[in-house]
């Protein structure tokens, strides 16, 4: 009885058969490209959020690692002298000049061991981030920074 009084809806008496199921037709097709807009819309979003974050940890990391590295110079070449013959500021080398790097030595002598801060910065799309690592460093008595180690008689080998 539904089905019949549907049928008589949809072919009314002036000849219009069909016309109620071609509009019926034409509201689920916009329904279906709004909410198919709406889905892209909502993935876009989700897609530019995914790669910000995996930027910003790429960089992070990228940080941590120029951070570690001039700490081991500073460990490599000695505490004592390292302000002397080195720089304590500025950009890093290549392929990393975006980032910027500052050491800090403080304290430190004979027989104590020396605080050494180094912070990078580098600049992000809501302004510049920095990563900050502190460290004490003993020194090595007796020992120069960069010692001489050229023989002190030139070794000559038979051919």
């Amino acid at each position: 009885m539904v089905n019949r009084g549907l049928r008589n809806l949809m072919s009314s008496a002036d000849g219009r058969t069909g016309l109620v199921r071609r509009g019926v037709a034409l509201m689920e097709a916009i329904i279906a490209s709004i909410i198919l807009g709406v889905s892209l819309a909502f993935m876009v979003s989700m897609a530019t959020t995914a790669v910000k974050t995996q930027t910003e940890g790429e960089d992070l990391q990228t940080a941590a690692m120029l951070a570690d590295e001039q700490l081991n110079m500073v460990l490599a070449r000695g505490v004592d002298e390292y302000a002397k013959r080195f720089p304590v500021a500025g950009n890093c080398d290549a392929p990393f000049q975006r980032f910027r790097f500052e050491l800090v030595i403080k304290g430190g002598g004979d027989v104590q061991a020396s605080d050494v801060t180094v912070t990078i910065f580098w600049p992000t799309t809501t302004g510049d981030r920095s990563i900050n690592i502190a460290t004490a460093i003993a020194g090595r008595p007796g020992e120069t920074a960069d010692p001489d180690r050229q023989p002190a008689t030139v070794v000559t080998r038979p051919q």
